[in-house]
């Protein structure tokens, strides 16, 4: 996997949400609390969803074959979206059956310390994480906002990482609250209340993130000063004259589709179109690198047969 798709970021998130995990399950087995269960299946899907980026980007790398000529850059793309059904249902769906049944049927937490410390450990534990994910989204940040970047990122895996760390630690505030006021009033509802926010919470973010990777599936162009610095690398006002028209297509984070229809002069041989097209490519790629399948249609404005 390529820098951009922040490694680091998934390794880090990894290691955190497999020691939180454990920490939490034997947190719930002592003290029975259903935010805990709920919180310990949350660490446990995360991790699965760490594991499917780390996958998704190692089976992104393998080579074009006859089958599929453009590789399979795009692979990233299906795997971030597993995450999303996976926090979906793993994580939401579960938080919010089991809020439910403790709300139905209450009962106090045992061995308050077990949660409350665990909690209190895997925050601080989901803080380092969540900061590693923000250094290495600020490396690709540049000046848009955090939500530009969410949902402008071609490469998946930081925007996934940076929702589940976020989600995850507004998720042990919940987790925390709920524990609390059930200690504080011996009413295990609040527990089940937590449990329910919780689940609640992973779900508006699973929507948010297969809305993202669906619209990377389906195929987005290029951003716009990547558009223009192809559209300006072109047009050399001489052996291309104009662009009729052109569309971009992301095959994979670092990999991009350009197809265009170029004006040449209409006395200009084979071999000179042939030329400008081979020295056009050039500069297309010296200006956007990751410009790697190139298509060029060489034409005739109408309007230069008229001068």
């Amino acid at each position: 996997m390529s820098a951009s798709g922040g490694t680091k970021a998934i390794v880090a998130a990894l290691a955190a949400n497999l020691a939180i995990a454990a920490a939490k399950f034997v947190a719930f087995i002592f003290s029975g609390s259903s935010s805990m269960l709920a919180e310990s299946v949350h660490s446990v899907a995360d991790s699965g969803n760490q594991g499917l980026l780390l996958l998704g980007g190692k089976r992104a790398q393998r080579e074009a074959t006859p089958e599929h000529p453009f590789g399979y850059g795009r692979e990233r793309y299906i795997y971030a979206f597993l995450v999303s059904i996976v926090l979906f249902t793993v994580g939401g769906m579960f938080a919010i059956y089991e809020g439910y049944e403790k709300i139905q049927h209450p009962h106090a937490i045992e061995a308050w310390y077990w949660p409350v410390g665990v909690l209190v450990f895997a925050i601080v534990a989901e803080s380092f994480s969540f900061r590693t994910a923000i250094k290495e989204s600020n490396e690709l940040r540049g000046a848009q906002s955090w939500k530009q970047f969410i949902r402008r990122a071609k490469a998946p895996e930081l925007p996934v990482v940076l929702l589940e760390d976020f989600g995850a630690l507004v998720g042990l505030v919940l987790a925390l609250g709920g524990v609390g006021l059930a200690l504080l009033t011996g009413n295990g509802v609040w527990d089940g209340i937590g449990t329910l926010c919780i689940g609640a919470l992973l779900i508006l973010i699973a929507i948010v993130l297969a809305a993202e990777t669906k619209s990377l599936l389906l195929g987005e162009a290029a951003d716009a000063d990547e558009v223009a610095k192809i559209k300006a690398a072109l047009v050399d006002g001489e052996t291309v004259t104009g662009l009729i028209h052109m569309r971009t297509l992301h095959l994979g984070p670092e990999e991009l589709l350009v197809a265009a229809k170029i004006a040449v002069q209409h006395d200009d041989t084979a071999a000179e179109v042939a030329r400008a097209i081979d020295a056009a490519e050039v500069r297309i790629r010296e200006a956007v690198p990751i410009a790697r399948v190139i298509y060029l249609e060489p034409d005739i404005l109408r309007t230069s047969l008229t001068k």
